[in-house]
């Protein structure tokens, strides 16, 4: 199986932390977004980081910034769209996407994404973790993506469509179940950082 491409997910408005970037904030010396970018950049052949406005703010990262194509923040299947036009130029596959602000997700993310894939024409997998009420809790920003099916996301999200699940399961989307519930932890408020300082 080729590797996919790694694509960081950055393009939300961070008003639950007070606006700016998620990714920026530091945590145990680190931003998040380092912390993300070091435990995805293994696990996949290239990466790049989905933001949204003006992508100097991000020179020190390093990595390549593709925004959305669809206005007026769109959710992550927008940025998960701009990450698979950008895998499609480098005539990639598919992508693994993960949240810029999700610092402790699993190392074997992509290898557990791609053995739930198996025997699909278009592999799309979603990151799942147990849930006590629900059987599983879906984590829509982690996922395996399909280069293939990015004209029929773009497609979809022109028509209005927001919601991650709706999508993957309109094409048979699977779900990789990781045991670890607090893998998917991700920082929103300043409570959360201080909750995630904790787990470090």
């Amino acid at each position: 199986m080729k590797q996919p491409l790694g694509v960081i997910l950055a393009g939300g408005q961070a008003t639950r932390m007070g606006g700016g970037d998620k990714g920026l904030r530091v945590l145990g010396g680190q931003t998040l977004l380092a912390r993300v970018h070091a435990r995805l950049a293994p696990q996949v052949a290239d990466v790049a980081l989905n933001a949204n406005g003006d992508a100097g703010r991000f020179a020190d990262v390093g990595l390549p910034v593709v925004s959305d194509s669809i206005d007026g923040f769109a959710g992550p299947l927008a940025g998960v769209l701009a990450g698979l036009d950008w895998a499609a130029e480098q005539g990639a596959d598919t992508i693994v996407t993960a949240a810029a602000d999700t610092p402790f997700f699993p190392c074997d993310l992509v290898p557990q994404l791609q053995l739930a894939s198996e025997g699909m024409i278009h592999p799309l997998v979603l990151a799942a973790t147990p849930d006590p009420k629900r059987g599983t809790a879906r984590h829509p920003t982690f996922g395996l993506w399909p280069v293939a099916l990015r004209d029929d996301l773009r497609a979809a999200l022109n028509g209005g469509l927001r919601k991650v699940v709706l999508w993957t399961a309109e094409h048979g989307g699977r779900e990789a179940v990781f045991p670890e519930e607090e893998a998917f932890f991700n920082v929103n408020t300043p409570d959360d950082l201080a909750r995630a300082e904790a787990m470090l």
